[in-house]
């Protein structure tokens, strides 16, 4: 290992990441610091309004982004996001997975729209925009895609059984695709956080907040800046040997 190589290990000039969700929370978080990192950014969530607000941020650092609202439930939203982004950057090397709904329901109320809605954009926008991205991905040194799951698929999930549910097909997704792509240089992995204070977190009430927080062993919330620096290394070279691996972030809590 010598300095040159050693600078680059983290280092993402010149490549294009999409996030989706990437106006909020954790999407925000990533999104700027694959900014930070140089990668060209492509922000995609449902508000217009709050994908520019991040786009600001991340040229107000000196980055390059852009802003698609895309809902991940629509499948012909998320084609376009494939295409806009190569339209307009010519490549896509990384693409976070991180959108979500946390649709919940008692089991013994559960509809079938619920189900309908919560899976469209938990399991299957995921899908079938990895999918959409691919004749980017392909052409890339440098494919990596990164799926969003959550501590709560490796948990009891009352009440949020549907998301746990669709969380925990994206860790069968990140083997399945890890190894179907591999062939073509196409790198899959998957992050599992658990509580981050985000407004996900915060539609809970208080008591329910201060409860995710003290279950885990660091006994805390984590930001979601603290999401960045794994995000930021398994887009990057310095994971260039992993794949189809996801990783927990959760301070302790499945363990626990």
């Amino acid at each position: 290992m010598d300095k040159q190589k050693f600078d680059q290990l983290f280092d993402l000039k010149g490549r294009v990441a999409i996030v989706t969700g990437g106006s909020r929370g954790i999407g925000r978080a990533i999104a700027e610091g694959y900014g930070l990192a140089g990668a060209r950014v492509v922000v995609a969530s449902r508000k217009e309004e709050a994908c520019n607000e991040t786009v600001a941020a991340i040229e107000a650092a000196g980055g390059e982004a852009l802003a698609v609202p895309t809902h991940m439930g629509e499948l012909d939203q998320l084609k376009s996001l494939a295409e806009k982004t190569l339209d307009h950057f010519g490549a896509i090397d990384i693409l976070v997975n991180n959108a979500a709904n946390a649709l919940a329901q008692p089991f013994r109320d559960m509809t079938p729209g619920a189900w309908e809605k919560s899976f469209a954009v938990n399991l299957r926008g995921p899908a079938f925009l990895t999918q959409y991205c691919l004749p980017g991905l392909d052409a890339s040194e440098h494919a990596s895609v990164i799926n969003m799951s959550s501590a709560g698929a490796f948990l009891f999930s009352a009440y949020t059984h549907m998301y746990a549910a669709g969380k925990a097909a994206l860790l069968s997704y990140v083997r399945s695709n890890a190894a179907e792509l591999a062939p073509a240089g196409i790198r899959v992995n998957g992050i599992a956080p658990g509580t981050i204070d985000t407004d996900m977190m915060r539609n809970n009430t208080p008591e329910a907040q201060e409860r995710a927080a003290k279950a885990s062993i660091l006994g805390r919330a984590a930001h979601p800046d603290e999401v960045v620096g794994l995000a930021v290394f398994l887009a990057s070279d310095a994971s260039s040997f992993i794949t189809g691996t996801t990783f927990m972030i959760d301070g302790g809590l499945v363990p626990r």
